[in-house]
């Protein structure tokens, strides 16, 4: 299915983590459909991934960018469109499960925040104008912290609900300009990030093969693929009458009945 991206300009915040993390993945999938992907992230990896793009003929441009600081995140906007003219749809990727408890301290709490949900508002807020010129549309990616709650991360499962809530703000506040605004919510993805707390823990593999039997569909994790291409998908024309919605990339694993979980899977 041709999803019309070609020559589209996608910014995608969050994009510049370890080689197959969600954001990183994102960006090949949008070269590939002949988008152009922006990548906004504070790590100076997304330099050598614009690069790469660039060298087999892709266009692509990375913005170095706190993405906690509105100066920066204004700062960005603005080179983004100075090079391109427009922007055509907005991918909100950031997130750090940061681990900020009800043991935390308040600057801890507001800084997972910052980082988590108000980087999301900020980006949307100064890439708005151009959205409104190319009636482009925002995807936000979500987490199922965000409804079933974790243990131990307040801030991240605050910002995560939030980010829920501004979707469908947005959704409302956008009709009138013909913006779509959509959420994905992921569970249980093993991304490089995933990968490195598992390596911190005792019996890693043990808790592992858990957490893949805890979810219905195949027993296993999602693929960083598969959320990338449901993202391609929803921000295309192809889903054209889509706003306001949160579209479950889990494998079941926030929805579907716990019967369906036993040691035969």
């Amino acid at each position: 299915m041709n999803l019309n991206l070609n020559n589209k300009i996608v910014v995608v915040s969050g994009s510049a983590g370890k080689e197959g993390s969600i954001g990183e993945t994102i960006i090949k999938r949008l070269a590939d459909e002949g988008a152009i992907p922006v990548l906004v992230d504070r790590n100076s990896r997304g330099f050598g991934y614009a690069e790469a793009l660039q060298k087999k003929g892709i266009d692509a441009l990375f913005v170095q960018t706190d993405v906690t600081d509105p100066v920066e995140i204004e700062n960005a906007v603005q080179k983004i469109v100075e090079k391109y003219g427009r922007i055509d749809a907005v991918i909100n990727n950031v997130g750090v499960n940061d681990g900020a408890g009800l043991d935390s301290s308040y600057e801890e709490f507001m800084n997972s925040l910052k980082l988590n949900v108000v980087s999301y508002f900020l980006l949307v807020k100064y890439a708005l104008p151009y959205l409104k010129e190319s009636k482009g549309n925002i995807l936000n990616i979500g987490s199922k912290v965000a409804l079933t709650g974790q243990g131990g991360t307040s801030g991240y499962a605050a910002a995560k609900g939030g980010v829920l809530g501004l979707t469908r703000e947005w959704a409302v506040d956008l009709i009138q300009f013909g913006i779509r605004s959509n959420a994905i919510i992921i569970a249980e993805s093993y991304t490089p990030a995933y990968e490195d707390w598992i390596k911190t823990l005792e019996d890693g593999e043990t808790v592992l093969n858990k957490i893949n039997k805890s979810i219905p569909f195949e027993s296993r994790m999602t693929k960083t693929e598969e959320i990338a291409d449901t993202a391609l998908f929803v921000i295309s024309d192809r889903s054209s009458h889509t706003t306001g919605q949160f579209v479950f990339v889990d494998g079941g694993y926030v929805h579907l009945d716990r019967a369906l979980i036993s040691d035969v899977n």
